[in-house]
C-alpha cells in the first residue's frame, strides 16, 4: 500500500508508474476524490464535535429556560448530524482503503521498460548448458524409470498436478530442503519454522489479497488460509511492531510447503513436476531500513546465485521489466536454471525488493533513534530455492550417459549416495 500523501502531492508520478506497468492511471483521480471527500467529512465532523463540547459546557451554565431548551434542541440536531457524518466517514474510508489496496507498487528507476516477460533483460548467464543435441531424458520419463516419481498414484489420490516421491526421490527432496536451510543460515539468515496456515489479515499484509484471491486455498468455515509461500508468515512476524535501528537488518530463512491453485498458469506447460498445487520451497526474507534495501537486494541475489553454483547447475539472471513485475515488487530479479530434458529455462527464484509496500499494510516500522518518528521498514524476499524445479534441473543436468543421476556433491551425505539409479 502507498502513502496517501503520494496521491495528494505526486499524482503524476503514480500515473507514470502505472503506465510503465501497462495499467490505467484513472484510479489515481478516483483515490484523490475519495481522499478529498474523506477530509471534507472529517473537517465538518471535527468542527461539530468541537462545537458540541463547547455548547455542552455553555448549556450547563444557562439559567433562562427558553434559551436552555433551544440550545438543547440545537445540540440534538448536531448529534444527529454527527451520527450521519460518522457513518459517511466509515463508508468513504472503507472505499478509499479498498481502492488503495489494488494499486500495485511503483517500479524503481533501475527497472527496464517493457510490457511483458518477452521484454525481460538477461543480465548474465553462468555455467555450461552442455551440448543441446545430447540425449537427455526429461524428468517425467527418467523419474518414474528410476522409481523416484510416481505420477499415477499421486493423481489417483489428489488429482492432476499431484505426484508421489519415492525412495531416493524423497531423500533428494529432503536433502535439498535441509541443505538449503543450512546454507542460508551459514550466510547470516535466522531459520524460522512458521505456521503453514494463517489468518486472512496475513494475506492482506503480504499483498496476496485482494489480487490473488482466486489462487489461494482457504477454509470455507474458519479463518484459515494455506500459505502460498513462506513470504506470507515471514512478512507477518513483526506486524504492528516498532523496531529499533539496532535491530535492523533482520534476515530470515524458512521452509514451508506451498499451496496455490495455479489458475494463473493456464496455457503453460505443466508436464511433470513443474507446476503443482502443492510444492516445497525455502524462502529468504529481509527487513531493512530504506537506505539499505537496494544493497540488501543485491546481497540476496548473490545468495540465490551461490545456492545454484553450489549445486553445479547452469543458470541465468533476468531483470524483470516494468510490465512483468509482481504486484508488490518495486524491482525483481529472476533466477532461471537450465533443464536440458525439458529444453527450457525454469524459474527457481524470484528475488524482489518491496520497499515499504508490505510494511505499510502490516504496520511494521522502526525508529532511527530514540524520540524520532517511526517510519515503515523495507521488506525483501526471494526463493532460496523452489524445490521441484531445482530437482528437475538436478535430474536432467546431472544425468549420466547410462541413465543414472550424479548427486551434487553438497547433497551426497544427506542423500546417502553419490549416484541415484546405479
Amino acid at each position: 500500500m502507498h502513502d496517501i500523501r503520494l496521491f495528494r502531492d505526486q499524482p503524476d508520478a503514480i500515473r507514470r508508474a502505472l503506465r510503465r506497468r501497462g495499467e490505467d492511471g484513472g484510479i489515481v483521480d478516483e483515490i484523490r476524490g475519495l481522499d478529498e471527500a474523506r477530509r471534507a467529512v472529517l473537517t465538518e465532523l471535527e468542527a461539530l464535535k468541537a462545537t458540541r463540547n463547547s455548547e455542552s459546557k455553555r448549556i450547563g451554565g444557562l439559567r433562562d429556560a427558553v434559551e436552555r431548551d433551544a440550545a438543547i434542541q440545537a445540540m440534538r440536531a448536531a448529534n444527529t448530524r454527527i451520527d450521519a457524518l460518522e457513518a459517511q466517514l466509515t463508508e468513504v474510508e472503507a472505499t478509499l482503503h479498498a481502492r488503495m489496496n489494488v494499486v500495485p507498487n511503483m517500479p524503481a528507476d533501475r527497472v527496464p521498460e517493457g510490457r511483458n516477460a518477452d521484454d525481460n533483460v538477461v543480465v548474465r548467464t553462468i555455467g555450461d548448458v552442455g551440448d543441446p543435441a545430447r540425449d537427455v531424458q526429461p524428468h517425467w520419463d527418467i523419474g518414474p524409470a528410476l522409481g523416484l516419481i510416481d505420477f499415477e498414484r499421486g493423481v489417483r489420490m489428489s488429482g492432476s498436478r499431484f505426484y508421489v516421491l519415492r525412495g531416493a526421490g524423497a531423500r533428494l527432496q529432503r536433502a535439498l530442503i535441509q541443505w538449503m536451510l543450512d546454507f542460508h543460515a551459514s550466510r547470516g539468515y535466522v531459520e524460522i519454522t512458521p505456521p503453514y496456515i494463517v489468518r486472512e489479515a496475513c494475506m492482506w499484509h503480504a499483498g496476496q489479497l485482494p489480487k490473488f484471491r482466486d489462487n489461494l486455498y482457504h477454509d470455507a468455515e474458519e479463518d484459515f488460509w494455506l500459505v502460498p509461500t513462506a513470504e506470507v508468515p515471514l512478512t507477518n512476524l513483526h506486524v504492528d511492531e516498532i523496531l529499533t535501528a539496532d535491530e535492523l537488518p533482520l534476515h530470515y530463512v524458512a521452509y514451508t510447503p506451498c499451496f496455490r491453485r495455479e489458475k494463473m498458469s493456464a496455457g503453460s506447460d505443466v508436464r511433470g513436476i513443474k507446476r503443482g498445487h502443492q510444492f516445497d520451497k525455502v524462502e529468504m526474507y529481509k527487513f531493512t531500513t530504506p537506505e539499505t534495501s537496494a544493497a540488501a537486494l543485491d546481497a540476496m541475489l548473490a545468495d540465490g546465485e551461490a545456492t545454484l553454483a553450489a549445486l553445479g547447475l547452469p543458470y541465468r539472471v533476468l531483470q524483470l521489466c516494468a510490465g512483468d513485475l509482481g504486484f508488490g515488487s518495486t524491482v525483481t530479479y529472476d533466477l532461471e536454471v537450465w533443464a536440458p530434458g525439458c529444453g527450457e529455462w525454469l524459474e527457481v527464484s524470484s528475488i524482489s525488493d518491496f520497499g515499504s509496500f508490505q510494511a505499510r499494510r502490516a504496520n511494521i516500522r522502526y525508529r532511527a533513534e530514540p524520540g524520532a518518528a517511526a517510519v515503515p521498514v523495507h521488506t525483501l524476499n526471494g526463493s532460496g530455492l523452489g524445490v521441484p524445479r531445482t530437482m528437475i534441473a538436478i535430474l536432467e543436468h546431472h544425468q549420466r550417459p547410462d541413465g543414472t543421476i550424479s548427486v551434487p556433491e553438497v547433497l551426497r551425505e544427506r542423500v546417502g549416495a553419490d549416484v541415484i539409479g546405479a
